[in-house]
């Protein structure tokens, strides 16, 4: 493997990284409906601001969201809406798994 394909990969991985955990990776479905403040997800996730903002802030840190600050609310968006496809595809390895073991099980 070249230094640049090494780059590339460590890349791809921050941004897996970024969407690994359950909490984050319902905010980026959340965000595929549109924008929303931090305090939209304080609520829906029953966290604080705090923990919300650090979730956010990762997922901003790989590109994956972006935001906007208006008055004293912090907006977020999705930075690179074709996330969205992975997990669709995320979805669909789940389905498969549950396919095999389904047959497995009969």
């Amino acid at each position: 493997m070249t230094e640049k394909e090494k780059l590339i990969y460590a890349a791809k991985a921050r941004v897996i990284k970024a969407l690994a955990h359950p909490t984050r990776l319902w905010m980026v479905e959340r965000l595929a409906d549109g924008e929303r403040c931090v305090c939209e997800f304080a609520d829906d996730v029953d966290a604080d601001f705090s923990t919300v903002s650090k979730h956010l802030a990762l997922l901003r840190q790989a590109g994956i969201v972006e935001d906007e600050k208006r008055g004293k609310q912090v907006f977020y968006r999705l930075k690179v809406p074709c996330v969205i496809k992975f997990m669709n595809c995320v979805e669909a390895v789940i389905e498969s798994q549950a396919k095999e073991q389904s047959a497995l099980l009969k």
